[in-house]
């Protein structure tokens, strides 16, 4: 998905200056003990990619963090007087969407599952930083760079979903062709593919890629999401050219299950396509 639509005021708010200081609070903190980013992600059960951007201010922190946090780095209550902060602005979250976004963006927030289908760009929940960044940037009409900067934050924000517990379940179904589309540039195209490994090989993910030789294919019409928020239906998501639409209708819906169901038997096993994965970072 793209987020294609303009900028709307409620997009706008202040929990970005929030986390921008929490992080350089982090930073200092760590830097203070003697720790690596890698070193603190372990002490606070996180990984390190976690620990840079929340540091950096893309990332939110997520209370319990915060709460070992200051305690690992000696801060003496400094992280955790930000923990009813940080609540709070995790409550207001979903209103930091546009407002054609912010229905998806509940629903996904709570889903207990996800499936997805992509085609044309890698699914947000699975971009980098960088990824994320190149899409924004490149869009039509232009965005500007606060803008930009806006989106991407929002964007790596909803990936904390990954981290949520108990976890949900997510499969993924993308093109053969987003392997090779270097977004970003062959640099940050070899992150992004590395980045789909990693997600790829938790617990509660399936991931799978189509094969462009494929001579069927039941769903030229373009990329969807099913999700399931918890204790409701199932519901569709669909968005071409930005202009999005939640499906709740229960016949509609089982068509794009039905769809997706079709896809997944066509797709390569997960465990082939993540050796293909590794087989195109292998070759550059």
């Amino acid at each position: 998905m793209t987020e294609e639509r303009p900028e709307r005021p409620a997009e706008v708010d202040g929990t970005a200056h929030l986390f921008r200081a929490l992080g350089k609070q982090l930073k200092v903190l760590r830097e203070n003990a003697g720790l690596s980013q890698r070193e603190l992600g372990v002490a606070v059960h996180c990984g390190e990619a976690l620990i840079s951007s929340i540091e950096r201010g893309v990332r939110t922190p997520q209370p319990d963090l915060l709460e070992r946090a200051d305690e690992l780095l000696a801060a003496g209550g400094v992280l955790k007087a930000a923990v009813e902060d940080v609540r709070e602005a995790q409550a207001k979250s979903r209103t930091r969407h546009p407002d054609w976004f912010r229905d998806y963006a509940k629903a996904e927030a709570e889903a207990v599952a996800l499936h997805v289908y992509s085609a044309q760009a890698v699914h947000g929940l699975l971009q980098t930083e960088e990824y994320a960044r190149a899409v924004f940037t490149q869009r039509r009409p232009l965005l500007d760079e606060e803008t930009v900067e806006k989106r991407v934050a929002d964007r790596l924000a909803r990936q904390q979903i990954f981290e949520r517990w108990p976890l949900p379940t997510f499969s993924y179904v993308l093109e053969e062709a987003l392997l090779q589309r270097p977004i970003g540039g062959q640099a940050a195209h070899e992150r992004q593919l590395r980045q789909l490994l990693r997600i790829g090989r938790l617990r509660n993910v399936e991931f799978q890629v189509m094969p462009t030789e494929r001579e069927e294919h039941p769903s030229l019409g373009g990329p969807f999401n099913l999700l399931t928020p918890r204790g409701r239906q199932q519901v569709a998501y669909i968005e071409i050219q930005g202009y999005p639409r939640l499906i709740t209708d229960p016949e509609e819906v089982r068509i794009f299950t039905e769809r997706y169901g079709i896809i997944r038997a066509q797709a390569l096993t997960p465990r082939e396509s993540l050796s293909l994965i590794e087989k195109t970072l292998g070759e550059r």
